[in-house]
């Protein structure tokens, strides 16, 4: 399956050197570049793309309210040069699927984009102790029936996102198919009123550590 990127960013040296390190893998296909936030959440809206690799400080729409305005839409992977904690955790709590910075090498970013279009989350390594020991206070509590809606399967689903497995190694772990794992994920999201599995990882922690 051919993964279908949208990159959005103000500067056209930076959305070309993007789209050249993505056209270079038979599996991604960039269908539309975007100049600011308001034409990165029309084009997406258009185009549907599995991912749209976005910048936070644009003109006319800033990426963190471009990707606030996508979701359920697509997936959005931050890509910045600032790892600020306001960016972080903004980006974050408006429902990005991932957050690199800039100065990533080439594989890796192209990986990113992989993994963000399974579904799984990313975080770069340099800002995740950072987000574990800050972002976790900034994530609502959920009143009890709201954990208690979900059922025993999705509890386990919860608790291997909160140990950073991804979608397969959860699958694997729990002994069922990845499409069921999929669905799992995107139920519980939705029970528990988070936007991203990024989210239901910090809630997953934060359990743990209340038990």
């Amino acid at each position: 399956m051919t993964i279908r990127v949208l990159v959005a960013d103000d500067h056209a040296a930076v959305r070309a050197g993007i789209v050249l390190i993505l056209d270079g893998h038979d599996d991604i296909e960039v269908v539309g570049q975007a100049a600011n936030g308001e034409q990165a959440v029309a084009m997406a809206s258009e185009l549907r793309p599995d991912v749209v690799l976005m910048d936070i400080r644009m003109p006319k729409l800033d990426g963190i309210s471009a990707t606030r305005a996508l979701s359920g839409i697509a997936d959005v992977l931050i890509l910045t040069t600032f790892d600020i904690d306001e960016y972080v955790f903004g980006a974050l709590r408006a429902g990005a699927a991932g957050f690199l910075l800039k100065n990533t090498d080439a594989d890796a970013l192209v990986d990113a984009v992989r993994v963000v279009a399974r579904g799984d989350g990313l975080i770069a390594p340099s800002v995740t102790r950072r987000l574990i020991s800050a972002f976790g206070a900034s994530v609502p509590a959920r009143r009890p029936y709201e954990i208690g809606g979900l059922t025993p399967r999705e509890r386990e689903v919860l608790a291997c996102i909160g140990r950073g497995l991804s979608n397969v190694e959860i699958a694997a772990a729990l002994d069922m198919a990845e499409a069921t794992t999929k669905t799992h994920v995107s139920r519980l999201l939705n029970k528990l009123g988070l936007r991203s599995r990024v989210q239901a990882a910090i809630l997953a922690q934060e359990l743990s550590t209340e038990r």
